[in-house]
């Protein structure tokens, strides 16, 4: 009888530890980025051919920023005319300045420098020449954007394959990152901008990357615009290695004859002195 008794209540015991089990929150799901497999390799291949160095077309940059402006709200639209006006008069603005990079999606826009565009397994990832802060990364593995922002100057981009035209949404980009149509005409989007992009081979050696810009703390409504990279293949054009304000510097050895670099003089108006 007494046995009997111990094993209906080691019964009852497992019963209510198994309902509690199962009532308590789950942990989620440890997020692990998985080894690539032969075949995420094997499937690079049918992507479409992006290899080579892509150069912007400056002179459709320009043309665009003078023919299809950004819908800028009236407060934007009067500080941009200014802008125009000091660029006219050999005063332009600093848009881009303390080594910070050009940011998202202002270096699709203005940008003079070459860039290299690299297919990986659930990536894409863009680098660009010069200042050597000019790096997006694309997931295309089909993760989402994270459910806690934290904004960078390039922002949170994810992407997928329509055919041969890839589709990237970018947000959590930093409000202080400006949208800029120049290197004298931009202002910091000030938050909440989200950037749709388009990109695809409009001809064999022409790259179109067509974006819809969202900033409603600078714009009136969604701007669509269009920006032309062209390909080279020659190895001549290989993009090199840019560092930030290394012109600043000079080369010189120190007291026990390893090579380093030191501040140029400046004068008090911030002008280089050059080295005697």
């Amino acid at each position: 009888m007494r046995s009997r008794l111990l094993a209906t209540m080691f019964v009852m015991l497992a019963s209510a530890a198994t309902a509690d089990a199962q009532n308590a929150p789950k942990k989620p799901p440890a997020i692990i980025n998985p080894p690539p497999t032969a075949q995420d390799y094997a499937d690079l291949a049918k992507l479409p051919d992006w290899s080579g160095v892509w150069n912007p077309k400056i002179t459709d940059q320009d043309a665009q920023a003078r023919t299809n402006p950004p819908p800028w709200n009236e407060k934007v639209a009067k500080e941009a005319e200014k802008m125009w006006a000091e660029e006219k008069a050999g005063r332009p603005k600093l848009i881009f300045y303390g080594c910070f990079p050009e940011a998202h999606p202002s270096w699709m826009l203005v940008t003079h420098n070459a860039m290299e565009i690299l297919f990986t397994p659930g990536r894409v990832t863009m680098l660009g020449e010069s200042d050597g802060n000019r790096l997006r990364r694309i997931y295309t593995d089909g993760r989402p954007h994270p459910d806690t922002p934290d904004p960078t100057f390039h922002g949170h981009s994810i992407g997928h394959w329509e055919g041969d035209t890839l589709v990237v949404d970018t947000v959590d980009i930093l409000p202080q990152a400006p949208l800029a149509i120049s290197e004298a005409v931009g202002v910091p989007n000030d938050g909440d901008m989200r950037v749709t992009e388009r990109i695809y081979l409009a001809e064999k050696d022409i790259l179109h990357v067509e974006l819809e810009i969202t900033a409603p703390k600078i714009l009136t409504k969604p701007w669509k615009t269009t920006r032309i990279f062209f390909r080279q293949r020659a190895r001549k054009f290989d993009i090199v290695e840019g560092v930030c304000q290394q012109g600043e510097y000079r080369e010189a050895k120190d007291e026990n004859g390893h090579h380093i670099f030191v501040p140029i003089e400046k004068t008090e108006w911030g002008n280089l002195v050059a080295p005697k």
